[in-house]
């Protein structure tokens, strides 16, 4: 009996130790995880419930009053509109086009190398370039777009100085840039899945439509699940964009919600607004993410 006692407790201290050994090599990476990203979201959540500081008032706590002015805030309105917008064109648009460019360079096809580069070569751009690349094509009078119009005889278009077509043409740059990006996980995905089953599909005389929907689209879903999350996150955090090609105009058309957070934090130095506006932000990211692992995880075929 007290032999049998003295082995259950070496094991108990065995698994203890081992137990302490994973918390040990977890801890260099949980630090990073709470300073950098816990740490600031809850920091500025605290942020949020005060006033803002000038020289002749220190903050004080004012609750919620910061979140009820968003609601009264127009410009913030309209931002958060422009960017829900964004989202739900620009999501599915660089998504859908990922996709088709993985399937289209997916073949063992002579210059498939140098197709893949062409796809992915814009996302390996910086932002600036991205930008000044594209306000070629915008220019009023010698842009590449009013170039193609005089062709055909119609007038010219102020792409970037109409609010009815600024935002579009932003969305332009982002599916553009980000197609690319996401493409290679498509690819990455569909080389995984075995070639036993496209041969066993062309042996039953399947189309390749019949093929992608009943094969390649299940085992594609984990890959679609983890692009949309990134995409949306993408979505949400323009700001370098739009700082270079519109600066939120014109009458904040091209406001987007990052945007105008940077704006009311360093420009108008009202910190306390600024943080009250990012945890509507994270909300948003949150629930997104919620949203999408709840319709799409149970689905995903992960093996």
């Amino acid at each position: 009996m007290s032999s049998f006692s003295g082995s259950a407790a070496t094991l108990r201290s065995r698994g203890w130790s081992l137990q302490l050994s994973g918390y040990l090599l977890l801890l260099p990476a949980l630090s990073f995880l709470l300073l950098f990203t816990h740490y600031p979201a809850l920091a500025t959540l605290w942020q949020s419930l005060f006033s803002a500081a000038r020289a002749s008032h220190p903050a004080h706590f004012v609750g919620l009053d910061n979140y009820r002015a968003l609601l009264d805030d127009d410009i913030f309105m309209q931002s958060l509109w422009n960017n829900l917008l964004y989202a739900l064109i620009t999501i599915p648009l660089a998504v859908t086009l990922a996709l088709l460019m993985a399937l289209a360079v997916n073949r063992r096809l002579r210059g498939n190398a140098l197709v893949r580069a062409a796809f992915f070569i814009p996302s390996l751009l910086p932002m600036i370039a991205i930008a000044n690349l594209w306000l070629f094509f915008y220019t009023p009078q010698l842009g590449i777009l009013n170039s193609l119009l005089a062709w055909f005889s119609l007038p010219a278009v102020n792409w970037l100085g109409e609010p009815d077509t600024t935002l579009y043409c932003l969305m332009a740059v982002s599916v553009w840039r980000e197609a690319g990006f996401f493409m290679i996980f498509y690819l990455a995905a569909l080389q995984q899945i075995d070639p036993r089953l496209s041969e066993a599909a062309a042996i039953e005389g399947a189309s390749r439509g019949y093929f992608f929907r009943r094969v390649q689209w299940p085992l594609l879903l984990p890959t679609t699940l983890f692009v949309l999350i990134n995409a949306s996150m993408n979505a949400f955090r323009i700001v370098d964009q739009v700082i270079a090609m519109t600066n939120g105009g014109p009458n904040n058309s091209s406001s987007l919600l990052l945007f105008y957070i940077y704006r009311t934090a360093f420009s108008f130095w009202d910190m306390p607004a600024a943080s009250a506006m990012t945890v509507v932000l994270l909300v948003i990211l949150g629930t997104i993410a919620l949203i999408k692992f709840h319709l799409l995880d149970k689905r995903a075929h992960y093996q």
